[in-house]
């Protein structure tokens, strides 16, 4: 899919919801949420600090559920993936002040910066993504960002730090908003490298993560050694379809109808999935033992894979010969259930979606989830709890999902019972865990990002 943004128009058009809503159906959101995302964009609107005639750029951006493909991204694997139907709204323009103003329309709150190659994003503080977007961007195109800035409004209805990729849709949303506005994406050196939103993708992804992308340098990131999953979700999924992406570099390999009849019902644990703090080092040690892996697979052979995957795909006895050379259980359970989810279990889990065999598929989310527990070791107790619920409560699959410690769990189950399951799933849960604040979010398959 070529990457194309508008070009800017007067920020008064988005007061008409009528229009607007018809342009988010003509990209495929059902009608009821085509009005509630319109009506969303013209409080963003109304909510900036500059006159409806001035130009500027919106965005609805979704949030995502990876179905299957547990930290297997970063390592050039492969994931089943979709975009939902909640997510943010952004809407921005350009200034001259050299300063970033940031109207969070949802809490009524007002943040800005001063744009720099030097400015200094704060891990554990929301500011930290804005700030890692304008830096990169800077770096990567210093002469369309100095002495420039921009207002920018956004509302979200992602739950927060659930495993949705919250985070990793403001990534996209702010960094599409900026290239919009400063007119990035007419720079020849973006044309270059970004002509696809697979390319988007891997570049909001290496935004995020400090990457270098091509010959765009990498910087400071957020703080995570993560993939572009969630973003190649967010970006390029399509309404009512499974996709199947392998990464580094991005690379669409197929997709799946949604089965007919179903949706999905993601059921927050209420346990924080903020990829801050201790939850930041557990993360982060997740990914770095899929690197030493690599790191020993290279200096005992000689070679220079770029990935993980690369690694396992070398050659005929590859595996056995990679599983010799680690050192410890650790390694060895990293290097399994990296096999298990990406190599073995996501072809077969699409056949199985293909022929209709959701028996199967359900065995295989299983799985899944089962390496997350005991080879991952990502999960809590809640998460754990979730699933054997919406087992219990005949979801035809389940599997909790995203970074892990913590977050939410996909149940994949009838359309017509969808609100009933949620309610049951629920009860359960609050009798064992009444502490937790538990929330559910129903949805289809939705489109990417839609940039307007």
């Amino acid at each position: 899919m070529n990457f194309v943004l508008p070009d800017c128009a007067p920020v008064a058009r988005l007061l008409n919801t009528a229009e607007v809503a018809a342009q988010l159906q003509q990209a495929k959101v059902r009608p009821q949420r085509a009005a509630a995302i319109a009506a969303r964009l013209a409080k963003c609107a109304s909510a900036l600090p500059v006159k409806p005639s001035e130009n500027g750029i919106a965005a609805f951006v979704p949030g995502r559920i990876e179905v299957l493909g547990k930290h297997t991204d970063y390592c050039g694997g492969r994931s089943l993936i979709c975009a939902v139907e909640s997510g943010f709204c952004f809407v921005a323009v350009g200034t001259e002040d050299s300063t970033i103003t940031l109207v969070d329309v949802g809490n009524n709150a007002k943040s800005s910066f001063a744009v720099s190659a030097d400015v200094q994003p704060v891990a554990g503080n929301w500011l930290n993504y804005p700030m890692t977007v304008a830096r990169r961007l800077e770096k990567n195109f210093s002469e369309f960002v100095r002495g420039r800035g921009a207002a920018i409004a956004f509302d979200s209805d992602l739950p927060q730090a659930a495993g949705l990729s919250s985070s990793s849709a403001m990534i996209v949303g702010l960094t599409s908003s900026l290239i919009g506005v400063w007119g990035i994406h007419r720079n020849e050196a973006f044309q270059r490298q970004i002509t696809t939103r697979e390319d988007f993708a891997g570049y909001c992804g290496c935004i995020e993560n400090g990457q270098s992308f091509g010959s765009l340098t990498g910087d400071k990131g957020v703080g995570t050694f993560g993939g572009s999953q969630d973003h190649t979700a967010i970006l390029c999924c399509q309404p009512n379809r499974l996709a199947v992406y392998s990464f580094t570099p991005v690379k669409f390999e197929q997709d799946v109808p949604m089965p007919d009849g179903t949706c999905f019902v993601v059921i927050d644990s209420g346990v924080v999935a903020a990829k801050t703090g201790n939850a930041l080092e557990k993360y982060n040690a997740v990914s770095l033992r899929a690197r030493k892996i690599l790191e020993l697979w290279n200096q005992s052979t000689g070679r220079n894979d770029p990935t993980l995957a690369a690694t396992v795909r070398a050659r005929p006895g590859a595996i056995g010969q990679i599983e010799r050379i680690l050192p410890n259980s650790d390694l060895k359970g990293r290097l399994r259930q990296f096999l298990i989810e990406s190599e073995m279990m996501i072809p077969p889990a699409v056949a199985a979606l293909s022929r209709g065999d959701l028996g199967e598929f359900g065995r295989l989310a299983f799985l899944s989830q089962s390496g997350a527990q005991a080879l991952l070791n990502n999960q809590v107790p809640q998460t754990i709890t979730l699933v054997k619920i919406a087992s219990a409560n005949r979801a035809i699959a389940a599997s909790a999902f995203g970074a892990g410690f913590g977050g939410a769990v996909w149940a994949m189950v009838p359309s017509a019972d969808a609100e009933g399951f949620a309610q049951r799933c629920l009860a359960d849960y609050r009798q064992q865990f009444p502490q937790q604040h538990a929330r559910v979010l129903i949805t289809q398959p939705g489109p990417g990002a839609i940039f307007l």
